[in-house]
């Protein structure tokens, strides 16, 4: 049976079935990734999830996030944290048929309505657990680690030969500068870490460690004696 929502037809959805939304967005990602990066990775890591759950179908993907941050770039779509939080809260409200929803993030941008959506939705007693991949503070947007993964996910889209290394800060020293004038301020190519020590490789490695990491957590949000939500 797919593990695609939208293939389903009603009578084949139980209240013992989780669901698990792709959050991404459309955004820059150096002269050398594509747009939806963000949103290929969600959705891959959705689909490694429903790999190791029974009983999991995967919504389609929301390609749009708070990604004001990269507005001097073209190509960049954002809807800001006001409207995607609105966005998470009607979504997971419109779910109470499901035995949960998983919310699994790939823009690091996204979080601070993500967090603020999760709260209110616990508040309100639904259940939900938001998740997103972590990584090292120097390589944020579009360098080794997300350039990797694509060159895993989707070597045809990476044109590698025009990345770049970028601004190799750690991310909370930029945050003071990226705040006030987004990534344009810190970075002329768009790029937060080094891309060129990619490999399709290290792409697959760390999609494992990822994996191995939202399963886990989905694992411990679903056992009965540590249900907090």
């Amino acid at each position: 049976m797919s593990r695609e929502l939208a293939g389903h037809r009603w009578p084949e959805l139980t209240d013992r079935t989780l669901l698990a939304i792709p959050l991404g967005a459309t955004e820059q990602h150096g002269p050398h990734l594509p747009l939806w990066t963000d949103t290929a990775i969600a959705t891959e890591l959705c689909n490694r999830l429903a790999a190791e759950h029974d009983n999991l179908v995967i919504g389609p993907a929301i390609p749009y996030g708070a990604s004001g941050e990269h507005a001097a770039f073209p190509g960049t779509l954002s809807i800001g944290h006001d409207a995607l939080r609105l966005l998470l809260v009607e979504l997971v409200r419109s779910a109470d048929h499901f035995a949960g929803v998983v919310v699994v993030n790939g823009h690091g941008g996204n979080l601070p309505a993500l967090r603020s959506a999760e709260e209110l939705l616990h508040c309100e007693g639904r259940s939900v657990l938001t998740w997103s991949p972590t990584g090292r503070a120097d390589d944020s947007h579009a360098g080794h680690a997300e350039t990797s993964v694509m060159l895993a996910l989707h070597p045809q889209h990476v044109h590698f030969g025009q990345a770049s290394r970028g601004n190799t800060t750690a991310l909370p020293d930029l945050m003071p500068r990226l705040r006030e004038g987004g990534v344009r301020a810190v970075s002329a190519n768009g790029v937060l870490g080094d891309p060129t020590t990619a490999t399709a490789g290290a792409g697959q490695r760390i999609l494992r460690q990822w994996t191995d990491a939202l399963t886990s957590a989905v694992r411990r949000w679903e056992e009965p004696a540590g249900d907090d939500r």
